[in-house]
């Protein structure tokens, strides 16, 4: 349960989350991965999600491509691969990435990752193991089956194993992010917004992405009690297909603002305005 007694706990590690592609080689500390695993299995989320978090040891295996060396713990996230199924995974996988950078425990969503050598570190396409494989990821568009959606290591950063174009992207990208005001659509705008309605929106800004792209807009109605999350019109990445992944995440962030302050409210997927895509209305 996530309650207004969580909120500097959830509020440090939103502020404290990056994206992170360099590690010690060392495991995570035993009672960091208890309580992380103890998170996992009694998450409670605003909607039903069948997905599940599956935790593995890479064995030193190069488990994505822009990955220098990946440390022995890992975390996949499993789940259907229609657009509903990767939305909510969004959201329930940052929750999970976000207790573990409460717990010092640094990570980063990889969708693209090396398939065949995921598979000899944790087997879990079974039947659908015999079939023609991508190099990375699970594939394009719906699959059949569960299939790992993204994976992240879990570990300690090692800044010195970055390469330079990664530290420039840890350094500045992580972090760096548009104003509230260029991602709100609709009759109102960050000034307007109760004190607390826009905090919960500050942390949702915070949102990882891919590319750092941003492609989610707030719109809030004139009563202040609808939410919508929803991908920026025509959006589309030139690496990345699985943008309501990315939705999904945002509305986490969303949602643990409104719940640390002790706001209840419903979280709703619904189709988007683009056929095929994911919205979330928040109803306060």
């Amino acid at each position: 349960m996530i309650t207004p007694e969580d909120r500097a706990f959830w509020e440090a590690a939103v502020n404290e989350r990056h994206s992170c592609r360099s590690y010690k080689p060392t495991s995570v500390e035993s009672g960091a991965m208890q309580r992380l695993k103890a998170f996992a299995a009694g998450l409670a989320l605003p909607f039903d999600w069948r997905g599940e978090f599956r935790f593995f040891q890479t064995a030193g295996r190069p488990i994505a491509n822009n990955l220098k060396v990946p440390p022995p713990d890992a975390v996949a996230f499993l789940s259907e691969t229609d657009p509903l199924s990767v939305a909510k995974t969004g959201f329930a996988g940052e929750l999970l990435l976000l207790y573990a950078t409460g717990l010092q425990i640094n990570s980063c969503w990889f969708g693209h990752y090396l398939l065949v050598e995921l598979e000899r570190c944790m087997p879990h396409l079974g039947e659908h193991a015999a079939g023609p494989l991508p190099a990375f990821g699970y594939g394009r568009g719906e699959v059949p089956g569960r299939r790992a959606l993204c994976l992240s290591p879990l570990g300690y950063w090692e800044e010195k194993g970055l390469r330079l174009v990664d530290r420039l992207s840890s350094g500045l990208m992580s972090f760096k992010r548009k104003p509230l005001g260029a991602l709100m659509t609709g009759p109102l705008g960050p000034e307007a917004l109760s004190p607390e309605l826009r905090h919960a929106l500050e942390l949702a800004v915070k949102a990882p992405s891919a590319a750092n792209t941003q492609h989610w807009r707030f719109n809030v109605s004139a009563d202040q009690k609808t939410v919508t999350v929803a991908c920026l019109p025509g959006f589309r990445h030139f690496r990345w297909e699985h943008f309501d992944m990315d939705i999904g995440i945002c509305a986490s962030h969303l949602w643990l603002g409104l719940r640390t302050q002790g706001i209840n409210c419903t979280a709703e997927p619904l189709p988007g305005a683009e056929e095929g895509h994911i919205a979330w209305k928040f109803s306060l």
